[in-house]
């Protein structure tokens, strides 16, 4: 997943819990319809994506050859 798809990225593989989250979903809000966020972590964010489903949002995972997994989100088409 290449950053240039993102609007806003936040790297918070040094971040502690739940700090990566708040990051996360202050960004969300901030964005409008057509932008991306990417979100960057040493390990998938399971409980991240029952909160997106939850506050209409839709994304997609990559996990890169580094190790990184990568989550670009977006707001879901009403």
């Amino acid at each position: 997943m290449t950053r240039s798809k993102a609007d806003i990225v936040i790297d918070g593989r040094s971040m502690e819990p739940p700090e990566p989250l708040v990051q996360t979903m202050e960004a969300l809000d901030a964005i409008s319809p057509g932008q991306r966020v990417l979100l960057i972590l040493g390990r998938e964010p399971i409980p991240l994506y029952r909160t997106l489903e939850l506050n209409g949002y839709s994304w997609q995972t990559e996990r890169t050859s580094e190790g990184t997994v990568e989550v670009l989100m977006w707001h879901r088409k009403q």
